[in-house]
């Protein structure tokens, strides 16, 4: 039986440490896992890059690794955001193809998707128009991973794809207000407003649309993608489209969760983002037809429940 060496960049983060849990009761046989952290190399480096692969020799890689932030991180850091995926993508894509790894899977995000667009978006139309310009060099570098994939494949017979999911969030999150997405964001001011008494804030209108995914559910199919999946193409790793909320709906959700019973104050001076990102899961379903969701409610209760009892090793911004 040929051993599988699995590297896995990225994999102290929120989509990595969701894997690590759903391996720990799916782990084959013929898998080797390996979880990096930015302490093992920094994939920013083409040297220290081309050194980790020597070091573990994978056969399959999952990408996971990147400069992410929600969308007051991106606002006034664009050469920052934009500078740093395409450079550590480029040396991942590379090392992958110099040391013959037989499948690469990169992770992606909806976000990248055009922003004058119709709905629901699909794996065709990534490359239709700009994106939303708040995060558009984030974005752009990330389209770079799919055309790259792409020409691999096309000049090398180099068998790399992606995937690409909406919002993800759950225990292992960024919860810094400043730097996180929206939902970490949320969990962190809602326990900050019942510890101290305080309102809760909800930055923008609330009006915004999102599609969340738990991050367990992300590991079960990012597993599958990597054992199962064939096609270059990307494939959208999302909830059904109907199962979109707002902001707002998210935030009630949260403040729910915490028994908040406080005031809050919606601050409409704030940019809500793109408004609507609508995604259609219809190539997933083609081959997981019976795929089941966690509900977006028992997933912030669960998420917010893990940020209470680690609040002393969470990501939370705070000293």
């Amino acid at each position: 039986m040929e051993k599988k060496v699995i590297l896995v960049t990225g994999g102290s983060g929120l989509v990595g440490k969701g894997m690590e849990t759903i391996i720990k009761s799916d782990k084959r046989e013929d898998e080797d896992w390996i979880f990096l952290s930015s302490k093992d190399a920094n994939l920013l480096s083409k040297e220290d890059t081309f050194a980790v692969f020597e070091k573990y020799k994978p056969t399959h890689v999952i990408h996971l690794a990147a400069l992410v932030g929600g969308l007051y991180a991106h606002l006034g850091n664009n050469c920052d955001y934009f500078r740093s995926n395409v450079k550590m993508d480029d040396n991942i894509l590379e090392a992958c193809h110099q040391n013959k790894v037989k499948k690469l899977v990169s992770c992606l995000s909806t976000c990248i998707f055009p922003d004058k667009t119709s709905y629901p978006i699909d794996e065709t139309m990534l490359h239709n128009g700009p994106p939303h310009p708040s995060n558009a060099a984030f974005a752009y570098a990330k389209r770079m991973m799919d055309l790259q994939n792409r020409k691999y494949n096309e000049e090398h017979g180099c068998m790399f794809t992606s995937v690409v999911p909406c919002n993800v969030f759950g225990p292992h999150d960024n919860f810094d207000p400043l730097h996180a997405h929206v939902m970490g964001a949320l969990i962190n001011r809602a326990y900050q407003a019942k510890e101290n008494g305080t309102t809760f804030e909800i930055w923008g209108t609330g009006a915004a649309l999102r599609q969340f995914i738990y991050n367990l559910d992300l590991a079960k199919l990012f597993i599958w993608v990597l054992r199962e999946y064939t096609e270059v193409d990307p494939i959208i790793l999302s909830p059904n489209a109907e199962d979109e909320v707002s902001i707002k709906d998210v935030a009630m959700m949260i403040l729910e969760a915490f028994d908040f019973k406080g005031e809050v104050q919606f601050l409409t001076d704030k940019s809500d983002g793109q408004l609507k990102k609508t995604a259609s899961n219809a190539k997933l379903r083609t081959y997981l037809p019976q795929f089941q969701f966690v509900p977006t409610r028992q997933a912030i209760r669960d998420t917010v429940q893990w940020y209470v009892d680690n609040q002393h090793t969470a990501r939370t911004g705070r000293k």
